[in-house]
Parts: structure tokens; C-alpha cells; sequence
């Protein structure tokens, strides 16, 4: 697994995992209950993953339908 994103936005990572699925691409969201923990003020950031082969194409992907992050 890959890293594709990290970020503070609590937004960006359900919007990228829907765009990812509707092309086929599978990913895994971390550091979700590291989040919750902190208490939902949005220090610490999460992480979206994809396998390594599809990282490539996953970037292609969210850069296509306009997702704006880092990588």
C-alpha cells in the first residue's frame, strides 16, 4: 500500500474514496480513530492508501475529476 493523500480536511477523503470506486480502484482509509481520539478538532491528519500498482492511475484519477492534494 501506497500513501495517496493525507490531509486535515474531513471532506476530501470520502469524496476521493467515491471517485476512486467508481473507477475500480480500491483504497483504505488510516488513522481514522487517531482522529477521533483527538477529538474531532483536526489536528492530526488522515491518511488515504492504494495499492502500490494503482497508485499511478489513482493520482490520474482524482487530478481528472479535479481533487485538489498533495503528491
Amino acid at each position: 500500500m501506497e500513501e495517496l493523500l493525507r490531509t486535515n480536511d474531513i471532506t476530501l477523503i470520502p469524496l476521493a474514496r467515491a471517485v476512486l470506486e467508481d473507477e475500480g480502484i480500491d483504497s483504505f482509509e488510516l488513522d481514522v480513530n487517531m482522529s477521533v481520539l483527538e477529538g474531532s478538532i483536526g489536528i492530526l491528519p488522515r491518511r488515504l492508501m492504494v495499492r502500490s500498482d494503482e497508485l499511478d492511475d489513482a493520482r490520474r484519477v482524482l487530478r481528472e475529476y479535479g481533487v485538489k492534494f498533495e503528491g
